[in-house]
C-alpha cells in the first residue's frame, strides 16, 4: 500500500467531514467512492483495478464516468424515500422527525444506517444491531428531542395493520414489508418490534450493504454498487457510537457476503472516533477524519476489489 497516495485521495473528503458535525455528508459519500476508484487507478498492481476498468468499459463509461455515477450512488442512498414512521394518535405517515430545511437532512431512512458495538445480538438475531433508542449509550440532539416527539410512534406497515388512536391510518409506504423485509435477511421480524418508536431495533447498516451487493452479484451496475458504498457511514463515529487498507482482510474472489468486512470498519470507528461523540472542536474533529476517511477509503477499495471480480 502506497501511504502517501492513500493521504492524497483523502484530502478533499476530509475538508467535507471536518465542517459536518453529524455524519457523512452525501458529498464525502461521493468524494469517498471516487477517491477509492483513484487509488485502485494509482496502485493497479495490487488491486483488481484492470477488471473494474474493464466492467467500466463494458457498461460503456470512461474509469472517471464510472467513479462518478458510483459516487453519486453512494450519495443518493441518503435521498431513498423508503421509510416512514406514522404518529402514535394520527396514524399520519411522514418521512422525516423535523420539517422545513431540516426535513432535506434528516430522515427516518437514516435510522438503517447504523451500528451498535455495545449491545451484542439484537432482537433479529443479527450478531451486531442497528439504532435502537431503547439501548442508546450517547444521545445527539436529534435523539433527545425524539424522546418527546415520537413516543409511540409506529413504523408504517401497510394500510389496515398497525395504526394510531381508532383505527386512523394514512399509510404511504409500507416499510416493514418493503424496506424492512429486505434489510432482516432471513432474520427474525415482527410488526410489534416497530409498534412504538422508542423500542424499535432498526436493522443494522451492513444489512443495507449486504442487501444492495447482493443485488449487484445477481444483476451488476454502478449504481448498486454505489448504494454498497454508503456503508462507509461505518466509519463515521456518529454511526457506531461510542496502514489503512491491510487493517481490512480482502474479500475471497467468490465471496458473497461482506458483512464481516463491514463490521471490521465499525470496530475500526467505534474504537477511534470516541472523542467526536462529546467534543464539537474542529480540531477534534479534523485529527479523528485523518484516520477515518482514509480506512473509509480502504474499505470501499476492498469491496470495489471484490465487486470487479463480477464484472
Amino acid at each position: 500500500m502506497k501511504t502517501p497516495v492513500l493521504a492524497c485521495l483523502a484530502s478533499a473528503a476530509l475538508l467535507a467531514t471536518a465542517t459536518d458535525a453529524s455524519a457523512w455528508s452525501q458529498e464525502t459519500h461521493r468524494r469517498i467512492a471516487i477517491d477509492a476508484v483513484n487509488y485502485m487507478k494509482a496502485n493497479p498492481t495490487t488491486t483488481n483495478y484492470a477488471k473494474l476498468l474493464n466492467g467500466a468499459t463494458k457498461a460503456g463509461y470512461t474509469i472517471d464516468q464510472f467513479a462518478a455515477a458510483l459516487g453519486q450512488g453512494a450519495y443518493d442512498v441518503d435521498e431513498f424515500a423508503d421509510t416512514y414512521i406514522c404518529g402514535a394518535t394520527t396514524g399520519n405517515c411522514q418521512l422525516a422527525p423535523v420539517w422545513g430545511l431540516g426535513a432535506s437532512i434528516v430522515k427516518y431512512t437514516s435510522y438503517w444506517h447504523f451500528q451498535n458495538h455495545t449491545q451484542g445480538v439484537d432482537a433479529h438475531g443479527n450478531d451486531i444491531g442497528g439504532y435502537n433508542y431503547a439501548k442508546l449509550t450517547t444521545w445527539g440532539t436529534i435523539d433527545t428531542m425524539a424522546a418527546s416527539w415520537l413516543v409511540g410512534d409506529y413504523l408504517d406497515d401497510g394500510a389496515g395493520n398497525l395504526t394510531g388512536w381508532f383505527w386512523s391510518d394514512s399509510s404511504k409506504y409500507n416499510a416493514y414489508d418493503k424496506t424492512e423485509k429486505n434489510y432482516r435477511l432471513g432474520g427474525y421480524s415482527t410488526r410489534s418490534m416497530y409498534a412504538d418508536y422508542e423500542k424499535m431495533p432498526f436493522q443494522p447498516i451492513d444489512n443495507l450493504g449486504q442487501y444492495w451487493f447482493s443485488q449487484f452479484l445477481a444483476a451488476p451496475t454502478v449504481q448498486k454498487l454505489g448504494f454498497v458504498l454508503h456503508t462507509t457511514d461505518l466509519l463515521q463515529p456518529h454511526h457506531t457510537w461510542t496502514t489503512a487498507l491491510n487493517s481490512f482482510t480482502p474479500l475471497s474472489t467468490t465471496a458473497t457476503d461482506i458483512r464481516p468486512l463491514l463490521t471490521q470498519g465499525g470496530r475500526i470507528s467505534y474504537n477511534q472516533g470516541g472523542i467526536v461523540l462529546s467534543s464539537t472542536d474542529s480540531t477534534d474533529r479534523l485529527n479523528t477524519a485523518r484516520v477515518l476517511i482514509p480506512h473509509s477509503i480502504a474499505m470501499a477499495v476492498r469491496v470495489l476489489n471484490r465487486a470487479a471480480d463480477r464484472f
